[in-house]
């Protein structure tokens, strides 16, 4: 092909391959383009047939194109193609070519720009595997995974799960994406209403409510959404909707069973105390020790129940994100054993703030190892120093007493280094709730025993 130096040049400084083949598909011009994309010297591909090099899963589709153009009478027709051409290395690239049937009589056939989108295409099929695996698994979990535009006008995507636990057809939310409102237990509803208008105002919801009218509204699920906010605007809401039934109705059976319990263990051990202390003003020594060590015992066993309790609620109801500021919660849970023991040496020091993530039994698991340091010293000089610091990311609650060492098995406890079957053995229920509060706040115990007392250090995430 002949032509002018100047043009010549601009077409070797282009980035896209430009080619020019005849009617068979035979380069007969290849720009330096071509070289630096496929790795052929350009002699090589010259007189060879284009279509050679294209993958043999693409070429028809390629050949169909170019053949449209060739074949045509009409005056302009343009194809543009997508396949994947041979390297020189023995690999493949992925080049998108337009052709058209403009001719000129100073080119020897049809005239073929290409450029290298190898990495879009690459992109496009990563995303397409990670879509259908996406649907894979939202035609497959009993969840229900749902998006709705920023507004909730729209429903974006919402799996077949929906209709096993609301009752109702998907296809409902297409046409009126508040159809499922129909579906809510009717007092409910005000709190659903409430929490998508929080979702639409770019803050996350955690909400429980009860759906599915033909089943009684008996079918109790747990909500979680999450706006997606882009340049400070809530473009789309994404959440699911698990279906909790059967752990609320573990959950009241649990409540019937723990109240019943405490109700009545509480009557008969009221029985029993109030009849020791009739007995220690007995004449008779023996008796009166005895009824003594009774009385002991059942006010321990009150104070025992009320720990269950305290328990049962910790790990009974599901984690919701909730904080704590423990410069307000440790002074507030010390303060009743400085009253009671005015004598102790308790000493205090938090800094002005330090927010934590965890539940509100917080306060209870502090006043444990308080309690825990009180009950069992044996220096004389009963010393407790509890101290509150911030490092990093974390809360660090140090507890050091005067006490005898923690015995190994409650050390154990502590630690949730144990069989929970054995808590019989332990000293109690008190070290059990420390490790569960703590457990549940996500964060770490740790223990130091020395000759002069315990040191416990509580780690706590810290909230943001």
């Amino acid at each position: 092909m002949e032509s002018a130096e100047p043009t010549e040049l601009l077409l070797e400084y282009t980035q896209d391959k430009l080619a020019v083949v005849d009617e068979s598909g035979t380069y007969t011009y290849v720009n330096g383009a071509g070289e630096r994309i496929l790795g052929f010297d350009r002699a090589e591909l010259l007189g060879t047939n284009a279509f050679e090099y294209i993958h043999p899963d693409d070429r028809p589709a390629v050949l169909a194109d170019f053949d449209a153009i060739v074949d045509t009478d009409e005056e302009f027709v343009a194809e543009t193609s997508t396949y994947r051409h041979r390297t020189a290395d023995g690999g493949w690239v992925w080049l998108e070519s337009r052709m058209s049937n403009l001719t000129d009589a100073g080119l020897d056939g049809y005239v073929v720009s290409s450029r290298e989108v190898t990495d879009r295409i690459e992109a496009e099929h990563e995303r397409d595997a990670t879509d259908r695996r996406l649907r894979e698994l939202a035609h497959t979990t009993n969840d229900v995974l749902w998006m709705f535009d920023g507004d909730c006008s729209e429903l974006l995507f919402c799996n077949p799960a929906y209709e096993d636990i609301y009752g109702r057809p998907v296809d409902e939310l297409a046409d009126d994406p508040l159809a499922f409102m129909e579906c809510i237990y009717p007092p409910d509803r005000a709190a659903v209403e409430a929490a998508m208008e929080r979702l639409s105002a770019g803050e996350p919801v955690d909400v429980e409510y009860r759906v599915n009218a033909e089943r009684d509204y008996g079918v109790w699920v747990w909500v979680q959404g999450q706006p997606i906010v882009e340049d400070g605007e809530v473009v789309r809401i994404v959440g699911f909707t698990r279906d909790v039934t059967h752990r609320r109705r573990r959950e009241r059976q649990l409540a019937v069973l723990d109240n019943f319990l405490r109700h009545n263990i509480r009557n008969d051990l009221n029985v029993v105390i109030g009849s020791a202390e009739t007995l220690e003003s007995h004449p008779d020594e023996d008796v009166s020790h005895r009824a003594r060590l009774i009385r002991r015992a059942g006010d321990g066993l009150l104070q025992t129940a009320e720990k269950q309790r305290e328990i049962t609620q910790v790990i009974s109801e599901r984690p919701r994100a909730a904080t704590a500021d423990l410069a307000t919660v440790v002074p507030d849970a010390v303060r009743p054993f400085r009253e009671r023991y005015p004598d102790a040496d308790i000493e205090v020091t938090v800094p002005d703030s330090a927010v934590v993530e965890g539940p509100k039994e917080l306060g209870c698991a502090v006043a444990e190892l308080v309690e825990n340091g009180i009950r069992h010293d044996t220096s004389g000089a009963l010393q407790v120093r509890v101290r509150v610091a911030c490092v990093g990311d974390r809360v660090e609650l140090t507890v050091s007493d005067t006490a005898s060492a923690i015995p190994d098995l409650d050390r154990r406890v502590l630690l949730g280094d144990h069989d929970m079957s054995a808590v019989n053995h332990s000293r109690g229920l008190g070290l059990w709730l420390v490790y569960w509060v703590v457990d549940v706040a996500g964060g770490s115990i740790d223990l130091d025993t020395t000759e002069t007392g315990n040191v416990v250090t509580v780690s706590l995430p810290r909230a943001e």
